[in-house]
């Protein structure tokens, strides 16, 4: 994996936080862990698990892809100076160079939200490491639209919850697994996916995936956050 921009997520989690007025215990007694935890995830010094993370943007109301928009604002997108939106850039790029033109004008289309694709090249994803031995990769992103789209890899010994614990979340996920092998615990059942395996579910059941193998899980997954 050749990593384009890692997107500072800690920052964004402290950013989200400050601007709903949520202190960082408060947090931290929302979704049941130590203000330590926040406290080093925010700064840096670690990387949550994915329990850890949906059960933060839950408590914060934000979805998971707006951890991803470095650009962005998971608050409010500041509004620019006149002279500075997407289009004076475009109309002032007239007369310029056709390059300039189109990437004024791509702006202009990406305008509210930051459009990834529509192709993404391998080697030019964004790409998130979380704890647990678990990797997102993003794969794509159309503004307005709240839907995780990411190549997931579980390394061995993966696990979406480094405490062992389910978790629970908005949305409703689909997953199809190319190559390694996971465990899923949905609810009181516990599937082996294989290659070629998909799976689909509301992201309210409690759940978890582990890799229990010698070799990574590799797999695509949407993820659609409910309104």
């Amino acid at each position: 994996m050749s990593p384009a921009v890692v997107p500072p997520v800690g920052a964004r989690i402290r950013q989200a936080r400050t601007a709903r007025g949520m202190s960082l215990r408060g947090l931290a007694r929302e979704i049941g862990v130590s203000a330590s935890l926040i406290s080093q995830i925010e700064t840096g010094k670690s990387q949550p698990s994915v329990s850890t993370l949906y059960a933060i943007t839950t408590a914060l109301s934000i979805p998971v892809e707006s951890l991803f928009d470095a650009e962005g604002d998971t608050a409010r997108a500041p509004a620019r100076a006149l002279g500075e939106t997407p289009l004076a850039s475009a109309q002032a790029a007239v007369g310029a160079p056709p390059d300039t033109v189109l990437r004024a004008l791509a702006a202009f289309a990406a305008d509210p939200g930051r459009r990834i694709g529509p192709l993404v090249r391998s080697g030019e994803r964004e790409v998130l490491e979380l704890d647990s031995g678990v990797v997102w990769e993003r794969l794509g992103h159309v503004p307005g639209m709240d839907v995780d789209f990411l190549l997931v890899t579980y390394r061995p010994g993966g696990s979406s919850s480094s405490t062992g614990g389910l978790m629970r979340h908005p949305g409703t996920e689909y997953g199809c697994l190319t190559s390694g092998e996971l465990i899923l615990t949905l609810g009181f059942e516990e599937y082996v996916i294989r290659p070629g395996d998909a799976v689909s579910f509301e992201s309210t059941t409690p759940h978890r995936y582990r890799n229990d193998g010698s070799e990574p899980a590799v797999g695509v997954w949407f993820v659609f956050s409910m309104p």
